[in-house]
């Protein structure tokens, strides 16, 4: 699986998850831009399905505004088929499924 040990869940509902990303040493940061570590833009769609428990079919609109870091907190809010994603207070990514 993608996203083994890539995150710890911190707090968990229907409509809203937060979770604590893993350091940079998990594989998906070395692979994606080596010696400047980010998380790569689709893994937020895995990480909705595992968190969610949803499959993911399409993809509407997608929307990346800020580089999301190791060892970062994120939480992910949804609507029914939309997403947001903050880092802080402050959005990071949105979708529509």
């Amino acid at each position: 699986m993608l996203t083994q040990g890539l995150y710890e869940v911190l707090e968990s509902s229907t409509t809203q998850v937060s979770i604590k990303l893993s350091d940079a040493s998990h594989p998906i940061f070395q692979a994606h831009f080596p010696n400047n570590p980010i998380l790569p833009a689709f893994t937020h769609l895995e990480i909705i399905s595992d968190v969610f428990n949803l499959e993911i079919k399409s993809v509407k609109k997608a929307k990346f505004t800020t580089i999301v870091l190791p060892s970062q907190t994120l939480t992910y809010i949804r609507d029914e088929n939309k997403f947001k994603v903050f880092c802080e207070e402050k959005i990071v990514a949105s979708f529509v499924l």
